[in-house]
């Protein structure tokens, strides 16, 4: 092993400490090298990557992210070429096809995503600093380096009733018919299901041949560009559930007028403390903007799993459905996913997925985030030992974005009298900043039931259509916000494209619940007031 890699150095002519200083500590009287991820140079090779390969050895398989140097001296595209002639130099022809995610790669123009060993990764990073370019970002020297930095694909998490009257959404439709009629809202998360009858009224998923480039999308398969009507297919089927309540809070209408009766099982428990499900029927439910139309980015497969690489692709193609802020097609994006940040990791807000929400508001983009669940943990004291309490600076990524619209979760109904929900991540972010932005409902919140969040309460396939459950968490938060913003935009069109002072008009005109500002944000959204500041 440690041969192998001097003569590869040797070939390529990299000074015998480059290697050294990527994540290999010499051990004398041991054949293999041993990780030490304190005396790594972090310039190429992020620490969670460090750590990753420290534990997963040399010939497993890694996800990883490269992201590119945009101020290589040909070009970001040729930066990407650069990169991909170097991984098939490296891992071969045959096994780069395989390494190599394509169409993710294709889709996102600062980054090349690909399963690399630890191995691959080391001689990845010792060609970076190959013939002096071993110099720091503004320098000269810099520009002849294609990698910027190599990080670890993150594993993602997926984070109505009466809630639309908590923040004035029904006062709002009726004084302003702010109904988000004619604004597109992409839902990225775990697809959705299209035969929801809470769709069907207003037509919210269906886009006319005119819509075109706009698409429905699923990024966790590397679909082939002659399968778009399967990879549509792929994309409104949603077998993990998530991403139908999330997309119900925004948009679609139940009422009952329609021939179907709509239904509700709500989970409580017992005198035994198990639990028990009861029916009940539904008169009318709405999402919060009825009208506005949805666009399904699955970035979440069955088991509400997928990759940071998912979201990045999806984000750079907004960004080109958009013409990168030239023709706004898609006007907002939400975001109940994400992953928890280590401040050791890198500095706040600035990991792949962060630096690409702040490009797509920068671009003229609504992105609405969920701010996480990890605000409750246990801590451990001198006294009383373990306690379970409230944990401060647990804004999960990408909420930690500066132009991101951070969402935390309140009580349903009554958000003066319970403030903040217990299980909402806290700010501030790692570097200080006042997070989260802004509080909505977030606590067992009725919305669309769909997968295995409908297959939980019934097994009678034709009562799944037409079945409302409820949820709890800032993902269930975060599509309150997307849905007020998108009524908002309905009626002052004047706003589309200005992401920025469209978050500082909700900001401003949030209902302060009196709870510290780390908590609540500036508090808790208020359309109607919204609607009325401007």
């Amino acid at each position: 092993m440690v041969e192998e890699e001097e003569e590869f150095a040797e070939e390529e002519e990299a000074s015998t400490n480059t290697a050294s200083a990527h994540g290999k500590k010499r051990v004398k009287g041991k054949k293999d090298d041993v990780y030490n991820p304190d005396e790594m140079d972090l310039s190429v090779i992020s620490k969670p990557l460090l750590e990753r390969m420290a534990d997963t050895g040399d010939d497993v398989p890694i996800p990883t992210v490269i992201d590119l140097n945009f101020t290589f001296r040909e070009g970001l595209p040729a930066a990407k070429t650069h990169v991909c002639d170097q991984l098939k130099k490296l891992l071969g022809p045959d096994d780069c096809e395989t390494a190599v995610d394509k169409r993710k790669t294709r889709l996102a123009p600062q980054f090349v995503f690909a399963n690399l060993t630890a191995q691959i990764i080391r001689k990845l990073a010792a060609l970076a600093y190959q013939n002096g370019t071993q110099g720091s970002p503004g320098d000269a020297a810099f520009a002849n380096r294609a990698i910027f930095l190599i990080w670890l694909d993150f594993k993602l998490e997926a984070h109505i009733t009466r809630s639309v009257a908590t923040v004035k959404v029904d006062a709002a439709t009726r004084s302003f018919s702010a109904s988000g009629e004619n604004v597109v809202w992409a839902v990225v998360d775990s697809g959705i299901d299209r035969n929801h009858l809470h769709f069907e009224k207003h037509e919210n998923l269906k886009l006319k041949p005119t819509d075109l480039p706009i698409r429905h999308m699923d990024f966790t398969r590397n679909w082939g560009d002659d399968a778009a009507k399967d990879e549509e297919a792929a994309a409104l089927t949603d077998e993990y559930g998530h991403g139908t309540h999330v997309a119900g809070i925004i948009a679609g209408e139940y009422d009952n007028n329609n021939d179907t009766v709509a239904i509700t099982r709500i989970k409580r428990r017992d005198e035994y403390g198990d639990p028990e499900y009861s029916k009940n029927t539904i008169r009318t439910l709405k999402g919060m903007a009825p009208k506005c139309r949805l666009v399904s980015f699955k970035v979440l497969d069955e088991e509400g799993e997928g990759d940071v690489s998912n979201i990045i692709a999806a984000l750079a193609q907004i960004q080109e459905i958009n013409e990168h802020g030239r023709f706004i097609r898609i006007h907002g994006v939400n975001l109940s996913v994400g992953y928890p940040f280590n401040p050791e990791w890198f500095a706040c807000g600035k990991s792949p997925l962060c630096v690409e929400v702040d490009r797509l508001v920068r671009s003229g983009v609504v992105v609405v985030v969920s701010a996480g669940n990890s605000g409750y943990g246990t801590k451990q004291t001198e006294m009383t030992k373990v306690i379970r309490a409230g944990m401060m600076m647990t804004i999960n990524d990408p909420g930690n974005a500066r132009l991101a619209i951070t969402v935390g979760a309140t009580h349903r109904d009554k958000p003066h009298e319970f403030g903040p929900s217990f299980f909402s991540s806290k700010g501030p972010t790692g570097d200080g900043r006042f997070k989260p932005d802004i509080l909505a409902p977030g606590e067992r919140i009725l919305s669309c039931g769909a997968g295995a969040k409908a297959r939980a309460r019934t097994t009678d396939n034709a009562e799944m259509k037409r079945l409302y459950v409820d949820d709890s968490g800032t993902s269930m938060a975060a599509p309150h916000v997307s849905g007020a913003m998108a009524a908002f935009l309905s009626v002052r069109r004047e706003f589309i494209g200005e992401p920025e002072r469209l978050k500082q008009i909700f900001m401003d005109t949030a209902t302060d619940l009196g709870r510290d500002r780390y908590m609540q944000g500036t508090g808790l959204l208020d359309l109607m007031r919204a609607m009325q500041s401007v």
